[in-house]
C-alpha cells in the first residue's frame, strides 16, 4: 500500500508537470497575436528609420528635386518612387558607390531597367531595414528551437507519466483489502481517464513538435534566400559585403578579391535578348560556384559584375592564377541560342584582383579591384589585372 501511496504521488507530480506543459501550450498559441503586435511596431519604425535618411527641409529638397528629375528625364527613367529615391539619393552624392553604380547601368543600358533599380534600391535605399528585418527572423528562429526544446522535454516527461501510470494500474489491479475495492475501483476508473487524456495531449504535443520544425525549416529557407541572387544563385550584393567585412575584421592578412565584369555584355542583350543574357550570367555563375576554395565565397555584386574572396590565399600572384583560371573557364563558354543555330562562343570577361594590405578596408579593397577591372578593360579586355602600390599587372 505504502508503494502503491508512492507511485500514485508520483504520478500526480508528473500530471502537474504536464498541465504546466499545457499552460506552456496556451502561451505559445498566443505568440501570433504578439507577433502581429511587434509588426505593426516594426513597420512604425522601419518608416522611421527611412524618413532618418532623408532630414533636408523644404528648400533643399526642392533643390534636389530641380537636380533628380531632369536626370531621369535626360535618361527617359519613369519618375516612379523608386526611380525617384534612387536619383534624389544620387544628385545627394553621400552615396558615391550608388552614383558609380547607376551611371554604369544608364551606360550599359541607356537607361535603369527594372531589375538594377529595384536591386540597387535595396541595397541602398532600404538596407537598414533589410538587415533589421534579418535580425528579427534571426530572433524568430531561436524562439522557435527554444519552444521545440520545451516541447521536447515535455513530450519526454508525458512518455516518463505514461509509463508510470501504467505502473500503478498494474498494482491497482491487485486486491490490496477487503475495506478498500469500492475506492480503489473509483481511483482506477480516474486514473484511466487521466491516461487517456495524458495520450491525447502527448499526440497534441507530437503534432506541434512537427509544426514546429516545419516553421523553422521554412524561416531557414527564407534566411537562406535572403542571402542569394535569384539568378545566378550566388551570394547577393549585401550578403557579399557582410561576408568581406566580417573577413577582414578577423584580422587575416591573407584575403584576396577577384572582381570581373563580363565584356560586351550589352550586346548580347540587344543582339539576342534579355533571356539569353541572363542564361550568359547563369553559366557565369556556375563557373564561379565549380571553382570556389573550401575558403572562397562569390557574389554577383551588380548586373554583369562579379567578386570572388579568397580567404587564406598564399599572395598576389595566386589570386592572379586563380583569377586566370576562372577566365580561361569563361572563355571556353558555349551557349546556344534558343531557337536558333547560333552558338555564342565569344563570352569573355576582364578581371581586376586585389590583395589585402595594412590598413585596408572594404572600400579600398573594393576600389583596388575595381581599379584593376578597368585597368584590364582599357588594355583590349579578356584579361587579368592586378593593382598594387606599383603600376598595374597585366595578365592576358
Amino acid at each position: 500500500m505504502g508503494l502503491a501511496r508512492h507511485q500514485i504521488a508520483c504520478s500526480i507530480q508528473t500530471g502537474i508537470a504536464v498541465c504546466q506543459a499545457y499552460r506552456y501550450a496556451q502561451r505559445a498559441a498566443l505568440m501570433p497575436m504578439i507577433n502581429n503586435h511587434s509588426d505593426v511596431m516594426s513597420q512604425s519604425e522601419s518608416r522611421a528609420n527611412v524618413l532618418a535618411l532623408y532630414p533636408e527641409d523644404s528648400r533643399e529638397a526642392a533643390a534636389l528635386l530641380k537636380q533628380a528629375v531632369p536626370l531621369m528625364v535626360r535618361h527617359n527613367i519613369p519618375p516612379n518612387p523608386v526611380h525617384y529615391a534612387l536619383w534624389y539619393t544620387y544628385s545627394k552624392g553621400q552615396e558615391p558607390e550608388l552614383n558609380r553604380h547607376l551611371d554604369r547601368v544608364v551606360r550599359d543600358f541607356d537607361g535603369c531597367p527594372p531589375e538594377s533599380a529595384t536591386r540597387l534600391f535595396r541595397e541602398y535605399i532600404i538596407r537598414d531595414e533589410l538587415e533589421d528585418a534579418r535580425a528579427e527572423q534571426q530572433q524568430v528562429i531561436t524562439l522557435v528551437d527554444g519552444m521545440e526544446r520545451d516541447v521536447s522535454r515535455s513530450v519526454r516527461g508525458s512518455v516518463n507519466f505514461q509509463n508510470r501510470l501504467g505502473e500503478c494500474l498494474e498494482m491497482l489491479e491487485e486486491p490490496v483489502s477487503d475495506r478498500l475495492p469500492g475506492i480503489l475501483n473509483e481511483l482506477q476508473q480516474s486514473t484511466r481517464l487521466m491516461q487517456r487524456q495524458q495520450e491525447q495531449f502527448l499526440s497534441q504535443l507530437h503534432s506541434a513538435q512537427n509544426e514546429i520544425k516545419t516553421l523553422r525549416d521554412k524561416l531557414e529557407r527564407a534566411q537562406q534566400a535572403a542571402t542569394l541572387d535569384g539568378l545566378t544563385e550566388l551570394l547577393n550584393r549585401t550578403a557579399f559585403t557582410r561576408m568581406l567585412e566580417q573577413a577582414l575584421a578577423r584580422g587575416t592578412a591573407r584575403v584576396a578579391l577577384v572582381m570581373l565584369d563580363i565584356d560586351h555584355f550589352k550586346q548580347f542583350n540587344d543582339q539576342y535578348g534579355h533571356p539569353l543574357g541572363d542564361r550568359v550570367l547563369q553559366h557565369v555563375g556556375q563557373v564561379l560556384r565549380g571553382a570556389l576554395a573550401p575558403n572562397a565565397f562569390a557574389a554577383r555584386y551588380g548586373g554583369e559584375e562579379f567578386c570572388v574572396v579568397l580567404e587564406d590565399c598564399a599572395d598576389l600572384d595566386h589570386a592572379c592564377a586563380f583569377a586566370e583560371l576562372l577566365r580561361l573557364k569563361v572563355q571556353s563558354l558555349r551557349i546556344k541560342a534558343r531557337g536558333t543555330d547560333t552558338v555564342l562562343d565569344t563570352i569573355t570577361a576582364s578581371f581586376g584582383v586585389a590583395f589585402v594590405r595594412p590598413g585596408d578596408n572594404l572600400e579600398s579593397l573594393l576600389t583596388r579591384a575595381d581599379d584593376g577591372l578597368y585597368q584590364a578593360k582599357r588594355d583590349g579586355r579578356n584579361r587579368v589585372c592586378a593593382m598594387q602600390n606599383t603600376p598595374a599587372t597585366a595578365f592576358s
